[in-house]
């Protein structure tokens, strides 16, 4: 019998190396509400003061762009700012915040892409308001929405594995939280937006092809179903911006572009380690109470076990983070802690990529030479980050709770495999324990591995063929399937897989078929469709953006125009050629 001889199975046995000692006691429920932490605190408004702040009933969204405000009051008053005033580039120290006013985008101006998701049901705005040169100029940085005070955040970071010392929004600015109709507070960001204090030797803008990257795919993680920061807009520019892409010495002119982007905190690992490492002790302690109060509002301020708490949450939302990305193939491609949210959601999109043909060595990022941030090492990645937070958290624990900490750091291996256990089971359409389940896995993902089988579609093909067309091997016109077919251990594996599925009783075919197409995606952004929104949007022609915008916002459903366009078709050759780095 062939033998599973190593540790292939990025998404099963990617943490073996852990010692699995402990698993985390915080929460162990799969269920979506044990593993939210956003839900509202004391200081957000209740519903019944939602209510009559619109005055209207809750489908009401505003017309008016002078009545949306938004407000960073609470993190003003709630953080001492930088004594230095002025965007150019210095050490700050004992703050968190500077404040900084965006640099307007040089005209002419275009809003390129615009998600209806956000502004009509994060935002409360109507569609209409888009269309105005208002809008236009708010998005940009041109103009500042009421109440708005911006701020650039200084946080630290360890990039590729070394701490980097002082990093921060070298080109975001931070617009203000902003409460909507259903009682929900989000962080509005403007990417691109100018140089910052935090700068450094950059110029503190973002080009085309970069920002069209973070608007798309914000918004597909989200409707994949990943925790996510979101896209509300994307503005392009003529402005020239000077970019050496793959730091090659081959520089060129591109064009500028702004994202608004948002979510529930910006805060990040880097946030705390940059206070850690300069003996910020009284401010790092602030900032913990703060987002305890804030975002895990169910941990009592009172409770002198509460940072311990904290951290135990962290690790079980990372783990569970990191074996969502891997159940659609996502490698973020820089890890690195500045990288990494408080909240465990996906932020900062930069050389990210979807795997394509099934590989655990996959780096989507061509400046990550070392392949430091290959898919297959993002959960060990974790674990990393994981022990720089811990670091950063020991000035404000005891020796005992630092060990208590520990402990369950030690359980963070445990708890990403039963949680990527549960999720490629789903993905397989498999109900109720069967001791030989992760054999089954595993054995698929090494065919799929030895075939250079394509990941996203060998799932969906999966969820799409019947039980009888599996029994016969009929694979017309399932491209992924056939060259899964060539694997001279297929049927061997296949007849493993129809006898586990023949033993879930009162489940039909179509059942099955069902669950499995409801989490395995038919569409994702895979980089060569980026790539030619991108090549169409430089030459100010954004239909392409629009398309995949409006097709990966249902991506487990088939969709005409989608296959049309060849997006669930076999990759183009020239695909296998594109590099994207970290130049932006």
């Amino acid at each position: 019998m062939w033998i599973i001889d190593r540790a292939f199975v990025f998404a099963l046995v990617a943490a073996s190396s852990f010692t699995p000692v402990y698993v985390l006691d915080f929460c162990q429920n799969t269920d979506a509400d044990c593993h939210r932490h956003d839900a509202a605190s004391n200081n957000q408004p209740s519903p019944q003061t939602v209510k009559s702040r619109w005055n209207r009933n809750v489908s009401h969204l505003l017309h008016d762009l002078d009545q949306f405000k938004v407000s960073c009051r609470k993190l003003i008053e709630s953080f001492p700012l930088d004594e230095v005033d002025g965007n150019f580039v210095r050490t700050v120290k004992n703050c968190l915040f500077s404040k900084c006013i965006p640099t307007p985008l040089k005209g002419p101006l275009r809003l390129a892409a615009v998600s209806k998701d956000v502004i009509e049901e994060i935002l409360d705005l109507d569609m209409a308001v888009t269309q105005s040169e208002d809008f236009l100029r708010y998005v940009s940085g041109d103009r500042l929405f009421p109440g708005s005070e911006p701020l650039a955040h200084r946080y630290g970071g360890h990039q590729f594995g070394y701490w980097a010392g002082q990093l921060g929004d070298g080109r975001a600015h931070f617009l203000g939280q902003y409460s909507n109709r259903k009682g929900e507070i989000w962080e509005l960001q403007l990417k691109g937006s100018g140089k910052t204090p935090y700068s450094r030797s950059g110029d503190g803008r973002a080009v085309i092809r970069s920002s069209v990257r973070e608007f798309l795919c914000s918004e597909a993680m989200h409707f994949l179903g990943v925790p996510t920061s979101r896209a509300a807009s994307l503005t392009v520019s003529d402005e020239p911006v000077v970019r050496d892409q793959f730091y090659n010495g081959n520089v060129k002119t591109e064009r500028g572009a702004v994202v608004l982007r948002l979510t529930k905190s910006w805060f990040r690992i880097g946030s705390l380690e940059i206070l850690a490492q300069s003996g910020e002790t009284d401010l790092l302690r602030k900032l913990l109470n703060f987002m305890i109060d804030q975002h895990f509002s169910y941990i009592s301020l009172s409770d002198p076990e509460k940072y311990v708490v904290f951290y135990s949450t962290v690790v079980n939302e990372t783990a569970h983070l990191i074996a969502q990305w891997m159940s659609v193939g996502f490698a973020h491609g820089v890890c690195n802690t500045d990288n990494f949210s408080l909240l465990s959601i996906t932020i900062d999109y930069g050389p990210f990529g979807f795997m394509e043909s099934y590989d655990p060595n996959f780096v989507p990022n061509a400046s990550d030479d070392e392949g430091r941030y290959s898919i297959g090492a993002q959960a060990q990645v974790g674990l990393f980050n994981l022990e720089k937070l811990l670091a950063a958290l020991r000035p404000v624990l005891t020796q005992i709770q630092q060990k208590r900490a520990q402990i369950i750091l030690k359980g963070y291996a445990d708890l990403y495999q039963m949680r990527i256990h549960q999720l490629f089971k789903a993905k397989l359409g498999l109900l109720g324990e069967d001791e030989n389940d992760r054999y089954l896995i595993a054995f698929l993902l090494k065919m799929m591995e030895d075939t250079q089988s394509d990941f996203t579609m060998t799932f969906r093909q999966l969820s799409e063929v019947s039980a009888e067309q599996l029994l016969n091997m009929n694979f017309t016109q399932m491209w992924a399937l056939d060259d899964l077919l060539s694997h001279l251990l297929f049927s061997d594996w296949l007849n493993m897989y129809l006898l586990r599925l023949s033993r879930q009783q009162n489940d039909t075919d179509l059942d099955r078929q069902q669950r499995m197409k409801n989490v395995n995606p038919r569409y994702v952004l895979r980089n060569w469709m980026a790539e030619s929104a991108i090549r169409k949007a430089e030459m100010n022609d954004f239909s392409e953006v629009e398309l995949l915008h409006q097709i990966l916002s249902s991506p487990f459903v088939t969709q005409e125009t989608a296959e049309e366009a060849g997006y669930a078709a076999r990759p183009p050759r020239w695909a296998e050629r594109l590099k994207v780095s970290c130049s932006s």
